[in-house]
């Protein structure tokens, strides 16, 4: 009795184990399934590699042209390929208090060489008629890299506090004073400022003092020293000369201008002028620089 219930229970327990066995070797030995085929448009495209451009802010932002050597001979048209608004005419047609544009003067207006309404910053630069007139202004004139860091110094314990001003911008005192500056009449010998005192001058720089003495001027490549003599020359010349010496003031100093060697330039250096340069910045007088030039 006793051994027929162990036959029993061994019958019930290897049976389903069996079936068990038998089923895994089946599924095993079976075939995988088939792979599902890939849509014509997406193999394509897998095969061959993307020509849509990688670049992201990040990539741009560090871009071999936002820093030396590669500014210094970057084209406007290479600047413009990001920057292209800055040239956009986007002048308000009236300002928040609702005070229309044509009915009031901005300061550079004020200046008797301002022509037409008003102008963005970047525009009054660069493509006004007066500024293609005068000027041959560039991007890199002004903008000589964009460093991504801290923009100015000091602003943290580990950012260097010397070597720059505005990183990210410009250099003020080595480019925008140039032409924003006060103008340093006490050492020209003039009574007083150039506004209050033109009229006894009549009004023109070069008849008055400068065609004998400083007659070596304007010769740098952001400057048509040639169209800028002509229109000095006229009457009421002053204005231009004024324009940038004096009339279109940002700052509150002068800018120590070089001074270049003129005929008949005296021998005697005056006490004023002792560490004023006798040249330009070399990457302003160079013949051939290739700002702003399509290569």
């Amino acid at each position: 009795m006793k051994a027929s219930w162990l036959r029993l229970l061994l019958v019930v327990w290897i049976s389903p184990l069996a079936a068990l066995i038998v089923t895994g070797c089946k599924d095993s030995a079976s075939p995988p399934p088939a792979p599902v085929a890939a849509p014509a448009s997406t193999a394509a495209s897998a095969a061959a590699p993307s020509t849509a451009p990688v670049s992201t802010y990040q990539a741009a932002k560090y871009d071999p042209i936002h820093f030396k050597p590669a500014i210094d001979k970057a084209t406007d048209q290479q600047c413009l390929v990001c920057h292209a608004e800055v040239l956009a005419p986007s002048v308000r047609k009236a300002s928040p208090a609702r005070l229309e544009s044509s009915a009031a003067k901005a300061w550079y207006q004020q200046i008797s060489t301002y022509q037409g309404e008003q102008e963005t910053f970047h525009r009054r630069h660069l493509v006004t008629a007066y500024a293609k007139q005068v000027m041959n202004l560039h991007c890199n004139t002004c903008h000589e890299g964009s460093d991504p860091r801290d923009q100015n110094p000091g602003s943290s314990v580990t950012v260097q506090t010397d070597g720059f001003t505005l990183r990210k911008t410009v250099t003020p005192e080595a480019t925008c004073l140039k032409c924003h500056s006060q103008m340093n009449w006490p050492v020209m010998g003039l009574p007083g400022p150039w506004s209050q005192f033109k009229e006894p001058y009549q009004n023109n720089c070069v008849a008055a003092c400068h065609s004998v003495q400083r007659t070596v001027r304007h010769q740098v490549n952001y400057l048509n020293a040639k169209a800028i003599e002509e229109l000095a020359s006229k009457k009421d010349g002053g204005d231009v000369c004024f324009g940038c010496h004096g009339g279109r003031a940002w700052y509150r100093v002068a800018y120590p201008f070089p001074r270049h060697k003129w005929p008949n330039m005296p021998e005697e250096t005056p006490a004023w002028a002792k560490n004023r340069p006798t040249q330009s910045e070399t990457r302003f007088i160079a013949a051939t620089t290739g700002q702003g030039e399509q290569k």
